[in-house]
């Protein structure tokens, strides 16, 4: 068994090198660096405050939730430093530690920092001349909200004029580096801005309509919610059982899967027999933020939904 595992877990390094299993680990954000629109005073310290409680949760409501009041009202308190001035506006650094402890305080629930690396594609592709405010206002809001995106200039149709279903959206993602795509179709110039968005990631894709920031906005939320409001925020480890990895690309592929999981620090493999492999995954919220991000994958598919152990089927 032992043998087994040990050249398993090695082909399969090989196997995830050459398709650069790094592109799916997300990027860090800097949640608690904000701009200070009216310098360093009480009121701009507590609209940035408002702001990095936003990227923090990843729900808008926080700049307004009762439960997170007293983060607002004292600020200050939490001020670790301040950057120097750069394009005539100061940053305030808050103290993230002092922040998060607080939030899971009031009953509310803080965002990994490791956030999906998301394209956005729009198509058709924005006029030249609207090229570059069309970018200024994704990437602001994208800033706003504490989501690493990137504006892409790329199809989400083949050479026919078919649309790429979620797979090859999502293949593409892995060669530029991104963990989702976000889509966006319809004439994102046009008087009314109203687009078709969809968020593709590796277990879902999520679909609504509205402007440009809404592309954005929907994209947080979909994505922050996975997570769940009332899950532990401390970390713990789980035990994954996934039968069905009969080849190495499927061991390289159910690995990638469950280290994208929102939260997860770590998945290695524990055992592996016949076409079964055990997976000890190191996540926040341990084995119920797992099971809850699982929910909907079409690749891991619960074996046994009334069972308390983590058990899925791998289906490429």
């Amino acid at each position: 068994m032992a043998e087994n595992k040990l050249l398993l877990k090695g082909f399969a390094w090989l196997v995830c090198c050459a398709i650069s299993c790094s592109a799916w680990a997300g990027r860090p954000v800097r949640v608690y660096e904000v701009g200070l629109k009216g310098g360093q005073s009480p009121a701009s310290l507590q609209d940035a405050m408002r702001e990095a409680l936003v990227r923090t949760t990843g729900r808008r409501e926080s700049a307004t939730d009762p439960a997170l009041a007293n983060l607002i009202s004292e600020a200050q308190n939490y001020v670790k430093s301040y950057s120097p001035v750069t394009r005539g506006q100061s940053q305030v650094i808050f103290d993230g530690v002092a922040v998060e402890r607080a939030i899971v305080e009031a009953g509310r629930s803080v965002w990994d920092r490791n956030r999906p690396f998301t394209l956005v594609v729009l198509y058709p592709p924005p006029a030249r001349t609207a090229e570059d405010a069309t970018r200024v206002e994704v990437e602001r809001t994208a800033i706003e909200r504490g989501l690493p995106v990137t504006l892409v200039p790329l199809s989400p149709v083949d050479a026919s004029g078919n649309d790429l279903g979620r797979e090859a959206l999502m293949q593409m993602a892995q060669r530029y580096g991104g963990d989702a795509v976000l889509v966006g179709r319809g004439d994102a110039s046009s008087g009314s801005g109203q687009l078709q968005w969809t968020l593709h990631t590796n277990f879902s894709s999520e679909s609504w309509s509205g402007p440009l920031a809404a592309g954005i906005n929907g994209a947080v939320d979909t994505m922050a919610s996975v997570q769940g409001g009332s899950l532990a925020q401390t970390e713990a480890s789980a035990r994954v059982e996934i039968e069905g990895v009969t080849t190495l690309a499927d061991y390289a592929n159910v690995e990638r899967m469950l280290e994208s999981v929102p939260g997860v620090r770590r998945a290695n493999v524990s055992a592996a027999s016949g076409n079964a492999v055990m997976f000890d995954v190191v996540a926040r919220g341990g084995g119920d933020a797992i099971s809850h991000a699982l929910t909907g994958s079409t690749h891991l598919v619960r074996s046994d939904a009334s069972s308390a152990r983590l058990a899925y089927q791998y289906r490429p």
